[in-house]
């Protein structure tokens, strides 16, 4: 296949639309299902390098869950206690811990479940049998991997009445160094972001405090492929082998950590025994009950605690989550994992990770306020690497 033809565009009214290679040569997937858009494949391609990174970085399992062109999270493979196993809806899947794609799976699709919502998927391994089942049971708009089990694939083309979108890619697709895109007429010509992402890049330890463990590095390394691969500007927090909060896109650093702190502080206090114990509707869905449980959390746009409201989505009332509450289990984690795109300017985004848990930074360094920040991290014990590396995205 050297084209395929797509139904539009970023919108209804952008046509012709099509992916092709510019040198006439075959494309290195196959669509297997469905009929994926534009921003499918955009979402698509980002995503498989993103995994296949990840597996070549860790020696892991690993999987991502896209969302316009940016990832909600990412995870490898890494068993799940039976707190996250409750907290992803997943404590009643057989095998799970027998196939550490499926907890892969687990761990990115269930990070962010709102923004997760009608994602995009990529595997860096064939999909199995367990992994295909749960994905089923999830919104979701497509798939990429480079290979499928037979019965994996016959569960996954049931899915949205036999109109889910999978495609297989060649695991040894390497593309050309140099990449291009047109924007308002003209062409943009750049060498591909190659950077290999390692524990190399951890070696340059600018904070009184060095220790930095294993686990912690894997964190890290997760972090920074994630966010070679999340428009930037972009900050990421992770632990346990995923990423809990990803802020993508904005134009100020400390809104991004903000952004992803709240993230990843909403993924913590999923876990919390008074958000696992919520006696919800038997009729409500998971993504109802993913609702629900962010306005328990967060408070957003009702107070589902309240008279009147609590009916709709309980067998009885539950009791509030207390900000104290709140605080007293966020500080129970202090050993998370950061990693920016870009340096920090100011010291106000350590202050808020700090809040957030965060023990262990990596981003690139040379700010003119690099001693702020150093200073600041001194002040909480935490460990600082400098990269070197910047990894904007766009």
């Amino acid at each position: 296949m050297k084209e395929f033809e797509l139904k539009y565009g970023c919108n209804p009214n952008q046509k012709p639309s099509r992916i092709f290679k510019k040198d006439g040569s075959e494309l290195p997937i196959t669509v297997l299902n469905g009929r994926p858009g534009y921003i499918n494949f955009l979402d698509a391609f980002n995503s498989w390098q993103l995994v296949k990174e990840l597996k070549e970085a860790t020696g892991l399992p690993a999987a991502t869950s896209f969302k316009h062109v940016s990832p909600t999270s990412a995870a490898v493979g890494i068993p799940l206690s039976p707190a996250l196993k409750k907290a992803c809806f997943v404590e009643d899947i057989e095998g799970l811990d027998d196939s550490p794609l499926a907890c892969a799976y687990v761990r990115a699709r269930g990070t962010d479940r709102l923004c997760s919502f009608g994602d995009w998927v990529a595997l860096s391994d064939v999909c199995d049998v367990t992994t295909a089942r749960l994905l089923a049971r999830e919104v979701s708009d497509g798939i990429i991997a480079p290979g499928y089990e037979p019965m994996a694939l016959e569960i996954l083309k049931s899915k949205r009445k036999g109109g889910y979108n999978i495609v297989e890619i060649d695991p040894n697709y390497t593309p050309a160094p140099v990449e291009t895109k047109d924007v308002f007429g003209i062409t943009f010509e750049q060498g591909r972001n190659e950077f290999k992402i390692g524990a190399h890049l951890l070696e340059n330890i600018v904070t009184e405090n060095k220790t930095l463990p294993e686990s912690a590095k894997r964190d890290l390394i997760i972090a920074l492929i994630t966010l070679k691969y999340t428009q930037s500007n972009s900050v990421c927090y992770a632990t346990d082998g995923q990423a809990i909060g990803v802020g993508a896109g904005q134009q100020s650093r400390i809104h991004c950590t903000r952004l992803a702190g709240t993230k990843a502080d909403t993924w913590l206090l999923r876990q919390h025994p008074k958000t696992l114990a919520l006696p919800f509707l038997e009729k409500m869905g998971r993504p109802e009950r993913d609702n629900v449980i962010d306005g328990y959390i967060n408070g957003n746009e009702e107070d589902v605690t309240a008279d009147g409201i609590w009916e709709n989505y309980f067998s009885e009332r539950p009791a509030p989550l207390t900000d104290a509450e709140k605080r007293e289990w966020l500080d129970g984690f202090n050993e998370i994992a950061l990693a920016s795109d870009a340096f920090f300017p100011f010291a106000d985004n350590v202050k808020r990770a700090f809040n957030s848990g965060v023990k262990y930074i990596a981003e690139p360094g040379g700010s003119i306020r690099d001693d702020l920040v150093i200073e600041e991290c001194n002040k909480n014990g935490m460990v600082m690497a400098f990269t070197g590396m910047r990894l904007f995205h766009h």
